[in-house]
């Protein structure tokens, strides 16, 4: 039997060098001695992570101001409704937690896609009958942000494009991009209350179309859309043939006088992955428990998305064993009151705000009609000193210590948007110092004129 010897031999203060033999029945051939390559760190960042970009925290991060130190610092620009303490989740959303880490009965690893009875809950919680759900229409994720990932990553290959709101969620096109995938953003109008303009979507599509984002309600704009609006778009997606991924995460959270629609309950045709979670309506965006709800009663989908979501979900294991297995608690006992409840505080915020910055010469707000925020229009040529959104804000900063997020964050430049989850008294006085900051900046025509000829 042939017999193959290789040797690796170091000598004294000499590198190490490869002495190859070969031995063939007893007979040892010498194939000579090779030097081994010097080795050397060759240590580089991935190109995925080349490719992966936060416009929010590039702008933010690039605002090298400092507050106004005689005023307290007012934040109107983290989507966190927790952080001023003032909208606290309900005492069985906590309660339910506790029990499930006092049980011990959820400390292993559970399936990837969650535990299947938990995915029934939701499921049942979300059913109904224009839209069924079961179990196996549901996969459990690390909050709504991963649900997004898995979403976009099942449905897009590198290459293709998809189609996102502008102004929308910046998390879109930080995931598409650091995925090969392009980015085409379709307008929505500020002037209708935010609804997409369907004519310019539609034009956006072609053969290397991978899916439609529609996000209802907004973020940034606090816009639900009516059902008629939602029928529309859905007409486009079936003429065209393209899947919607659905960011629902603030389903529900609308005000008196809206109604909130999922979009999934209103077509039959068209396959749709909506995306939802925890975080916004239970007011817990740190305990990181999202979904996807898969709504594809034509079978246009089939097992092969199906099967991806599940290979793909296999990468993290799925999300918090302990927060799922309190999920069914949590969705069948917390008390209509608190919907109620946190409902009425962002309205009433949300009308104290567009009331206040309405009256301001200068700013344009849209009234929202959900969610947790609102944005406003600045007129750039009547604030002649400030280039632009990011400039203003920033300034806004310094001057009155109020921090507002430009809406070039949002791929939206000349709008501001302002989170409405902070306690009322800090709404006015964020207010009060906005009509302080814009009485003291803005120029009527004639001023606006003379400050460009002194340029």
């Amino acid at each position: 039997m042939d017999s193959y010897v290789i040797q690796v031999n170091g000598h004294g203060d000499h590198g190490p060098v490869l002495d190859v033999h070969l031995s063939t029945n007893g007979n040892s051939l010498s194939l000579g001695k090779v030097k081994g390559r010097k080795p050397r760190w060759a240590v580089r960042a991935s190109e995925m992570s080349k490719k992966t970009f936060n416009p929010v925290r590039a702008i933010v991060d690039s605002m090298k101001v400092e507050p106004n130190p005689k005023k307290a610092m007012i934040s109107l620009s983290l989507g966190d409704p927790t952080v001023f303490g003032n909208l606290p989740t309900n005492d069985e959303v906590t309660q339910a937690v506790k029990e499930v880490l006092d049980s011990g009965r959820y400390n292993g690893y559970a399936p990837s896609v969650g535990y299947k009875s938990c995915r029934e809950a939701v499921a049942a919680y979300y059913s109904c009958p224009e839209a069924p759900l079961q179990a196996q229409d549901v996969i459990l994720t690390s909050g709504c942000s991963q649900a997004i990932e898995l979403a976009l990553a099942v449905l897009a290959n590198p290459g293709q494009n998809i189609l996102v709101p502008r102004p929308g969620f910046s998390l879109y096109k930080t995931l598409a991009l650091s995925m090969g995938i392009e980015v085409k953003l379709y307008n929505l109008l500020p002037e209708k209350s935010w609804e997409i303009d369907l004519k310019h979507l539609e034009s956006l599509i072609d053969e290397k179309t991978a899916c439609l984002i529609v996000n209802n309600p907004s973020n940034p704009c606090g816009s639900v859309f009516s059902k008629s609006h939602l029928q529309k778009i859905l007409a486009v997606a079936s003429r065209q043939c393209v899947p919607i991924l659905a960011d629902e995460i603030y389903g529900d959270m609308v005000f008196a006088d809206w109604k909130y629609e999922p979009i999934a309950t209103l077509s039959t045709s068209v396959p749709i992955l909506s995306c939802g979670g925890l975080a916004k309506r239970w007011l817990v965006p740190g305990w990181r428990m999202g979904w996807i709800l898969i709504h594809d009663r034509r079978d246009i989908f089939g097992n092969e998305i199906r099967d991806g979501l599940l290979r793909l979900s296999q990468r993290i294991l799925g999300p918090c064993t302990i927060v799922q297995g309190a999920l069914e608690h949590i969705l069948d006992r917390t008390p209509p009151e608190f919907y109620h409840n946190t409902l009425s505080i962002l309205k009433s915020n949300a009308d104290l705000c567009y009331a206040a910055l309405s009256a301001i010469p200068g700013l344009h707000p849209v009234q929202p009609a959900g969610a947790m925020y609102l944005m406003v229009g600045i007129e750039m040529e009547h604030f002649p000193e400030f280039e632009n959104d990011v400039e203003f804000t920033e300034r806004l900063i310094s001057e009155q210590s109020v921090f507002c997020l430009p809406a070039t964050c949002f791929e939206y430049p000349n709008f501001f948007r302002v989170v409405i989850t902070v306690p009322e008294e800090m709404i006015l006085e964020a207010c009060s110092r906005i009509q302080e900051f814009c009485e003291m900046h803005y120029q009527g025509a004639e001023g606006a004129q003379d400050i460009e000829c002194d340029k």
